[in-house]
C-alpha cells in the first residue's frame, strides 16, 4: 500500500480540494496532517485559535479520526511524518504569504528526495499570476479587476464520495482545547457551517447585497470572511453559485478584493509592515502618552463617536467588525488620533476571527492613505455622517452602546449635544472631528508636496 500526506493549512475541507484530489489520486491511502506551528499560533489572537480548533476537530470526525495533528516546526514534523509512512508525497494547496513561502521552502529542502506538490490554492487565481501588458504586477484594483474577469475560474472541483484515510499508525497530539474567549461569541466553525451560511445567504440575501451590505444593522453581508480565512469553503465555489444580479456582482467583486490584496503581498510581501507607496513613510504619526491614551479610548470603544465605538466594541464582542465599519474605525484612527495604521492592523489581527494577513493589511494601508488606493489621502470618514447615513435609526449603535438605547435616531450620534450631555456616563468626543480633519490634509499635503 502506498501513502501520500495531505499537509492541509489554510484549506479545512473535502469539497473543491485540488490537493486532496492530487494525493488521494497518487496512492492507495491519504494521511490527512494538520501541524500546529508555534510561530502562526503566537501571532493569532483567541478568537482564531478557537475558530482554528473547532475547524480541526470537524474535520477529524470527517475524516474518521485519521486527522493527524502534531505540535512542532512544520520543517522537523512533515519530513518525520513522510519518512515513517513512507510517502509517495506530501500535498499542499499553495502558501503565499512571507512566512507561509519561506516555511515551504525549509519543508521541501527537508523532504529531500519526497516531493512537496502544490495543487491549488486559497484564492480564486492565485497571487502572482495576473501582469500587465508590461509585464509588471497590479497595483491598483479596477485593472486587476478587468483581467481577473478575463481570465475567469475553473469550474470547482468535484467531491469525492469515498476517501482511503490512513492515520499511518502514528499517534497524534490531538486538538488543543479552546483558548478563553472572555465572552467572544463564535460563529459555529467547520465546513458544515459554512456551507449552510453560504446557502441561506445565497437563497436569501445574494440579490440585496449591493443595498444591504452598508447596513452594519442588518444581516446583508455573507458572513463567509472566516470560513474563507479557514479554507472551510473555496472561493471558487462561492462565485460559482452567485447570478449576474447588482447584489451577485457587488459580492464577485469583493471577492476579487480579496484575490487582489494576495496578489499584491505576493509581489511585495515588505508590505506587511511598510507602506505600499513609499513617499507615504515620512507621513507624520502621533506618538507618546497622549497618543496612548487615545488609542486605549479607540480600542475599549470609548472615543465619544457612536459608531467607532459600536464597531470597536462589536470587535471585542463578536470577534468581527462590520466591512463598512471597519473603514469608519480605520480612518478614526489614522485621520482624527493621527496614529499608524499600524497599530490598528495589529490590534484587529489580535482580536479579529477572520484576520487575513493580506487582506487585514492592505485594507488598513488603504484606509489610511498608503496602500493600493491611487488617491484616497483626502478621503477622511465623518463618523457623525458615517454614522447617519448607514446607521440612520441607530440600531447598530444602541446593540453595541447600551449607554445610549434610549436615545431616538436623531440624537444618537450626536449625544453631546444633548442638553445634558450624553447619558448613562458615555464619554464626549476624545477629538474634535473638524480640527483634526484639516490636520491629517495638512499632514497629508506635507509628504506629498
Amino acid at each position: 500500500m502506498t501513502t501520500a500526506v495531505l499537509w492541509l493549512r489554510r484549506d479545512l475541507r473535502l469539497a473543491d480540494h485540488p490537493a486532496l484530489l492530487a494525493a488521494r489520486d497518487e496512492s492507495d491511502e491519504v494521511l490527512p496532517l494538520f501541524v500546529l506551528d508555534d510561530v502562526l499560533r503566537g501571532t493569532s489572537g483567541a478568537p482564531r485559535l478557537a475558530f482554528l480548533y473547532r475547524c480541526l476537530r470537524e474535520l477529524e470526525e470527517r475524516t474518521d479520526g485519521r486527522l493527524r495533528v502534531l505540535t512542532g516546526r512544520p520543517e522537523d514534523v512533515v519530513p518525520r511524518v513522510a519518512r515513517e509512512v513512507g510517502a509517495t508525497g506530501v500535498h499542499i494547496s499553495s502558501d503565499h504569504a512571507p512566512y507561509g513561502r519561506s516555511r515551504d521552502e525549509r519543508v521541501r529542502e527537508a523532504l529531500e528526495d519526497v516531493p512537496l506538490v502544490a495543487t491549488g490554492s486559497p484564492y480564486g487565481i492565485t497571487p502572482g499570476v495576473l501582469r500587465k501588458d508590461d509585464g509588471t504586477p497590479f497595483r491598483v484594483y479596477s485593472p486587476y479587476a478587468r483581467a481577473w474577469r478575463a481570465r475567469g475560474l475553473h469550474s470547482p472541483a468535484p467531491t469525492p464520495r469515498v476517501l482511503p484515510w490512513t492515520d499511518g499508525d502514528l499517534p497524534t497530539d490531538g486538538v488543543p482545547d479552546d483558548p478563553d474567549l472572555d465572552g467572544v461569541v463564535l460563529p459555529e466553525a467547520g465546513e458544515r457551517a459554512a456551507t449552510a451560511r453560504w446557502k441561506a445567504f445565497v437563497g436569501a440575501g445574494a440579490s440585496s447585497y449591493a443595498e444591504t451590505r452598508n447596513r452594519p444593522a442588518a444581516d446583508g453581508t455573507s458572513g463567509m470572511s472566516v470560513y474563507l480565512k479557514y479554507g472551510c469553503v473555496h472561493p471558487r465555489t462561492l462565485h460559482d453559485a452567485l447570478g449576474e444580479d447588482d447584489g451577485a456582482l457587488k459580492l464577485a467583486g469583493e471577492l476579487v478584493w480579496r484575490d487582489f490584496y494576495a496578489d499584491v503581498l505576493w509581489h511585495r510581501p515588505e508590505s506587511a509592515r511598510e507602506e505600499l507607496q513609499p513617499q507615504m513613510a515620512s507621513l507624520q504619526y502621533d506618538e507618546g502618552p497622549e497618543a496612548d491614551a487615545r488609542f486605549q479610548r479607540w480600542a475599549t470603544g470609548t472615543t465619544g463617536y457612536p459608531i467607532v465605538d459600536a464597531g470597536m466594541r462589536q470587535l471585542l464582542g463578536e470577534a468581527y467588525v462590520h466591512n463598512r465599519v471597519r473603514m469608519i474605525v480605520g480612518s478614526f484612527l489614522t485621520k482624527d488620533l493621527h496614529l499608524h495604521w499600524r497599530r490598528g492592523a495589529r490590534h484587529f489581527m489580535q482580536h479579529l476571527r477572520d484576520g487575513d494577513l493580506a487582506s487585514n493589511q492592505h485594507g488598513w494601508q488603504w484606509i489610511a492613505g498608503t496602500g493600493s488606493d491611487p488617491a484616497p489621502y483626502f478621503r477622511v470618514f465623518n463618523p457623525v455622517k458615517q454614522g447617519r447615513d448607514h446607521d440612520p435609526d441607530g440600531e447598530y449603535i444602541r446593540r453595541w452602546v447600551p449607554e445610549l438605547q434610549g436615545l431616538d435616531g436623531k440624537h444618537v450620534h450626536e449625544p453631546w449635544l444633548l442638553p445634558d450631555g450624553p447619558p448613562n456616563g458615555y464619554p464626549r468626543p476624545v477629538v474634535d472631528h473638524g480640527v483634526e480633519r484639516a490636520e491629517a490634509l495638512r499632514r497629508y499635503a506635507e509628504v506629498r508636496a
